[in-house]
């Protein structure tokens, strides 16, 4: 049987992250996403590094790392999602952002307004000192649909005229923006409270949308059940956080417990089964909805 796509793709996924150094084991033996004070941390990322084939190797700095992270979540989900036009029909766009970026969440059809306001607050110094930038949002990755010619939306029937449907946001000419679709904050560990941002910019996708809300996700490779908890429990920010090798995380934690830490396999299950916890396969899928 051929491999599928998914299942490829996830393969192709790991190699990468290793291949670049992002997942890496050094020479003492302690796993590139452990936190090298924190023992069931460092057991569990080394069975985890184990499995996947990661080399010994020097760790790269951590923000070269979170970059790499980046890039290599958006190839996956790049070479993933768009393959679903049969469950998801559209013309999507997979971008990493980046810190140099010059596309802002202002540049998608439900955020648009914030151009206007953060024009006015950088006029104003009293309304930047009340506003500051806490309405804006900058995603790691964005997955957006470009807008439709009435051509393609008249292709199989009459359905639009120019009497009507005239601030639609799918229609092209009523010069719109694109369609933010999802906003994916990936994140290798989560060993600092800048981790938390990702539930400060759901909040602020969520408080300053005009329009529908795009799927808000959260990629990470942290390897420790009670600091995913930390992000991951709770519902109506965060649609669901996605584990880098979910599968190989859950056979770790059942490996390092099997002498005792029954607490650590109870967050780990309470995570999986409240459907908080997924596997990176598993967001191709979960974006389709």
């Amino acid at each position: 049987m051929s491999e599928a796509l998914i299942q490829h793709a996830r393969k192709l996924y790991h190699d990468r992250l290793i291949e670049n150094r992002v997942l890496t084991i050094t020479s003492e033996g302690t796993a590139s996403n452990a936190d090298s004070g924190n023992l069931p941390s460092k057991s569990i990322a080394k069975i985890i590094a184990d499995r996947l084939g990661a080399a010994v190797d020097e760790k790269i700095k951590g923000q070269t790392a979170g970059t790499l992270f980046e890039q290599i979540t958006m190839q996956f989900i790049s070479e993933t999602f768009p393959k679903l036009q049969h469950l998801r029909p559209g013309s999507w766009t997979v971008l990493n952002l980046g810190n140099q970026s010059t596309v802002k969440t202002w540049d998608f059809a439900q955020y648009e307004h914030l151009a206007y306001l953060a024009q006015i607050v950088s006029e104003n110094k009293r309304l930047s000192i009340t506003l500051g930038n806490d309405y804006m949002v900058a995603p790691d990755i964005v997955v957006y649909r470009e807008l439709y010619e009435d051509d393609e939306i008249n292709k199989n029937d009459l359905i639009i005229t120019d009497d009507i449907c005239k601030m639609a946001d799918l229609r092209k000419v009523n010069g719109r923006k694109p369609i933010l679709h999802a906003s994916v904050s990936a994140k290798w560990t989560m060993r600092s409270d800048r981790a938390q941002n990702s539930r400060t910019e759901a909040l602020n996708l969520i408080r300053n949308r005009k329009g529908h809300l795009p799927h808000i996700v959260v990629v990470t490779g942290e390897p420790l059940p009670s600091r995913l908890a930390s992000l991951a429990l709770g519902t109506g920010d965060l649609d669901c956080v996605y584990h880098f090798a979910l599968y190989e995380l859950m056979d770790a934690v059942k490996v390092y417990c099997s002498q005792g830490r029954e607490d650590i396999i109870e967050t780990m299950q309470n995570l999986v089964d409240g459907k908080r916890l997924k596997d990176i396969s598993d967001l191709p899928l979960d974006l389709s909805c």
